[in-house]
């Protein structure tokens, strides 16, 4: 995958996005959110993280995990989602390839009972960790919520493959991810690299060749649900209205008065915002979000 020091700049608070992205609100959670149309209008009163924490539950709702059962949590970043398994009476362990973003689950949630975290590449997996046997078939669930996009076609081939190897004959994994609507190459839709720069990545899987090598690696499909609408559409609409107000003065008065920290930035920085913002809009429509239902066959499926 990805070097671990070049994707650490992608969640470095300092940087002028992730600035502007804390003062908005976002905090142990950096997924994008689920938003739906009547719901829109609240961002400006509550901000972005209960629609972050409903993409979550959304995501988390699909591993049907049960209490005891042992859950790998992969990218699991600031720790949030790992924590709300620990606290559904899972044995959680959250990894993250980032030692800044696992340092900072451990100060987060490292007291919350059922939740271990490590510093862990999931696309090459060690044989424990945080005392935990990484071994053949020793986990009930896989979790991977808006992460893989990071690893590379070779990196998500690994982790599905890792992923396989890892779980149990009946378990489950739920992989929620950015994907592309075509194999279009990725520079021709982010040719400044503003996108990839950002988030350091390199290419986006297409959303039909993820299925063919899960399949590969052993899955069987059990669900695709496209959340292109709820997630990307409604931020894009999000995205749209703040470069509009971000492009006048009075706006950007306006958007100071909600989120006061806004203050801290000047002209060079409000510039910076609005061009990777509408790098994201332009990226964002010919993307998709998806959520895949990957199962890992029962023994008595491969004995039929």
């Amino acid at each position: 995958m990805d070097d671990s020091g070049d994707l650490a700049r992608a969640y470095n608070d300092d940087s002028v996005l992730f600035r502007v992205l804390r003062h908005l609100g976002w905090d142990s959670l950096v997924d994008i959110g689920y938003f739906t149309l009547p719901t829109l209008p609240l961002v400006v009163l509550a901000g972005p993280v209960p629609f972050q924490r409903r993409l979550a539950r959304r995501s988390l709702a699909l591993l049907d995990a049960r209490p005891g059962q042992l859950v790998l949590d992969a990218g699991c970043g600031r720790g949030d989602t790992t924590a709300r398994l620990g606290a559904a009476g899972c044995r959680a362990l959250g990894v993250d390839v980032q030692p800044a973003q696992i340092d900072q689950a451990r100060r987060r949630f490292g007291g919350c009972s059922g939740a271990r975290f490590a510093v862990a590449d999931a696309t090459a997996l060690p044989r424990q960790a945080a005392e935990i046997p990484l071994t053949d078939g020793s986990f009930d669930r896989v979790h991977c919520l808006e992460a893989a996009f990071h690893f590379g076609h070779e990196g998500r081939r690994s982790f599905l493959s890792e992923s396989f190897r890892l779980l149990r004959p009946g378990g489950r994994l739920v992989l929620v991810d950015v994907t592309s609507r075509t194999d279009q190459p990725i520079g021709t839709l982010d040719p400044d690299g503003l996108v990839r720069g950002t988030w350091r990545f390199d290419d986006l899987e297409p959303h039909e060749r993820y299925p063919l090598t899960a399949s590969a690696a052993g899955f069987t499909t059990r669900r695709i649900l496209d959340w292109t609408t709820p997630v990307l559409h409604r931020a894009a609409q999000l995205c749209a209205l703040f470069v509009g107000a971000a492009s006048t003065r009075a706006g950007r008065q306006a958007l100071c008065v909600r989120w006061p920290g806004l203050r801290t930035l000047d002209a060079q920085d409000w510039d910076e915002v609005i061009t990777v913002v509408r790098a994201h809009r332009a990226i964002g429509r010919v993307t998709r979000y998806t959520a895949y239902v990957l199962d890992k066959p029962a023994l008595d499926e491969h004995a039929s």
